[in-house]
């Protein structure tokens, strides 16, 4: 009797088992945790990961089988070569899809890994235009891409600011030098004069040289095209020199970071644009930020909810397909059609995002104010 017992509590337990059993669904994040861009990295990082573990919550079946997501994330250290080595790595780890890269100068070069291995990878931040007209199948960006920044940068700077003589200094990544071209692009179009290209890197701190060659040409405004760890001693070096004109820049300088490293030299006459729209109007924005500082204990920086569409996307994709298999839930991606935290989610032929905005801020009090 006691053996007869022994085998059905086991047999309870085997089917109690089989019953919980979940297929654990690796999917990647790819972007920069050390060196000087590691706070955008993060930030994206923890935004993939809420949108994961609020995922998991709600006990997810795909194809008929209970589901577990699991982030897989990487450092591609914002350099080219590192990231491919993180694609090739997260590939052969097996993951289902990738959330990233966050800077353009890795997402291009990782985009060719991961169409070779047929995973689909999207980015929350990378806007150089180059990513999505390689012509791959895999990629896809939920955010604004430089020419719609540049185009409404320039249209403000000449059209309301009335400035006409511009200089463009950027760090020669694919993210800055893309911005930088194709705000010169608008403003040559818009018939503003450029009265100087000069460049840089990504690593640089002191532009003395840039900015005295520069100022002998008198400039209304300088345009920067990179990120906020070189455009705040920019910034602070043109204010050492005597430099009035008007700063402008991308999202890269559009951070609570540029406000920090630009100290007692920011002021009104600094100007960014910020692919998307802020948090606070985003139409799950207020929500999503009561919740990422719930779990994180820190503020979104900046991609954080951009990183959470992304992830949501690839889930939305897979239910789609009622597979989480790349090859059968690729072509899903196509279809997908949701209201995100940071708008409607829906892809183009190329894989760029549908209805993505633009918005101005200027330094008010402080703080970042979006005005347009």
């Amino acid at each position: 009797m006691l053996k007869k017992t022994l085998v059905a509590l086991a047999l309870a337990g085997v089917g109690l088992t089989a019953a919980h059993a979940q297929t654990v669904v690796k999917i990647g994040h790819a972007g920069p945790l050390t060196g000087p861009a590691a706070h955008f990295g993060k930030d994206g990082e923890n935004g993939a990961r809420l949108a994961v573990e609020e995922i998991n919550a709600k006990n997810p079946k795909i194809g008929g089988q209970a589901v577990k997501f699991e982030l897989v994330s990487e450092d591609d250290q914002a350099d080219p070569r590192t990231a491919t080595t993180v694609a090739q790595r997260l590939t052969d780890l097996g993951v289902k899809g990738v959330v990233g890269h966050v800077t353009s100068g890795a997402a291009i070069p990782a985009s060719r890994i991961y169409e070779q291995a047929g995973v689909p990878v999207i980015t929350e931040s990378a806007t150089s235009p180059k990513l999505t007209q390689q012509g791959f199948k895999v990629t896809y960006r939920v955010i604004a891409n430089d020419m719609q920044q540049g185009e409404a940068m320039a249209k403000y700077a000449l059209g309301t600011l009335k400035l006409k003589k511009v200089a463009i200094i950027d760090d020669r990544t694919a993210y800055g030098q893309g911005l930088a071209d194709a705000f010169a692009e608008s403003l040559k179009k818009a018939g503003g004069e450029l009265v100087g290209r000069e460049f840089t890197t990504d690593k640089a701190t002191d532009f003395t040289a840039i900015l005295t060659k520069i100022k002998s040409k008198a400039p209304d405004a300088v345009f920067y095209g990179g990120m906020d760890s070189q455009g705040a001693p920019l910034l602070r070096q043109m204010r050492q020199l005597g430099m009035n004109a008007t700063y402008l820049g991308g999202d890269g300088s559009c951070t609570s970071e540029m406000i920090k490293l630009a100290s007692g030299a920011i002021d009104d006459k600094v100007l960014c644009t910020q692919a998307g729209i802020p948090a606070t109007k985003m139409p799950g924005g207020s929500d999503f930020l009561a919740r990422f500082k719930a779990r994180f204990k820190s503020d979104v920086l900046l991609y954080a909810p951009y990183s959470y569409d992304a992830t949501t996307a690839l889930y939305e994709a897979m239910k789609l397909a009622d597979s989480t298999e790349p090859a059968k839930y690729l072509p899903a991606l196509q279809k997908v059609s949701f209201r995100g935290v940071t708008g409607n989610i829906a892809f183009d032929a190329k894989g760029d995002i549908k209805e993505g905005g633009v918005t101005m801020y200027h330094f008010v009090n402080g703080k970042w104010e979006p005005f347009n």
